[in-house]
């Protein structure tokens, strides 16, 4: 059963939407949030298969909460579910890491369609956002984080998430601790984490050690 955290300031919004998952034999709603900042502490403490949330929230602007829960949980999939234009809104939202973008008008089953697709691990387009892909009218989803790094950073990423310290990463690669210090400063910015242990559970979400 995949477990769906839901933010939308709209009590009806999420009372429907929990009914219309509950007739579901592999989706359920285990949390809500009716506001950015509660959605951000919770992701913080928990742990679901997606969230689904909503760009206008009465705190903090769903894009930037995107963000926030990002940086927290690289790997956790979000469906933007909005009544703004995806023809404005969707791509900000994939360049700021969603998964997918779904208005709020769409029929029943493209939801859970949407859902069941990010949940699955791919990303969700519409019919018409896909076309414009295709035809080149917007851009194609950006790499995912750590695709961005270089091969020497991708070796001090997977050592720091095994607790090799500095000293030794330099040792194994002879080179100063300064210059490991370096590669991991810009791993970190890459990456969008803070700490260590942010880096070990980003390489353990992406299964990349």
């Amino acid at each position: 059963m995949a477990s769906v955290l839901i933010v939308d300031d709209h009590a009806v919004v999420r009372g429907g939407l929990r009914q219309f998952l509950a007739d579901t034999d592999d989706l359920e709603i285990t949390a809500e949030a009716a506001s950015g900042l509660d959605a951000i502490a919770l992701v913080e403490k928990g742990d679901w298969s997606l969230v689904l949330l909503d760009i206008a929230l009465p705190d903090v602007n769903g894009l930037e909460v995107l963000k926030q829960i990002k940086r927290l949980r690289p790997g956790l999939p979000v469906l933007i579910f909005s009544m703004f234009s995806e023809d404005e809104f969707a791509i900000p939202s994939l360049e700021a890491g969603a998964s997918g973008f779904l208005n709020k008008d769409s029929p029943p089953n493209q939801i859970l369609t949407a859902i069941r697709t990010v949940v699955g691990g791919a990303r969700y387009l519409s019919p018409t956002l896909a076309e414009k892909l295709l035809a080149g009218v917007a851009p194609v989803g950006r790499k995912l984080a750590h695709e961005t790094l270089s091969r020497r950073e991708t070796e001090v990423l997977l050592m720091l998430s095994k607790g090799t310290s500095l000293t030794r990463i330099g040792e194994i690669l002879h080179v100063s601790v300064k210059t490991v210090s370096t590669y991991r400063a810009r791993i970190i910015e890459k990456l969008g984490v803070q700490s260590n242990a942010e880096l070990t559970r980003y390489v353990i979400e992406h299964r990349l050690g």
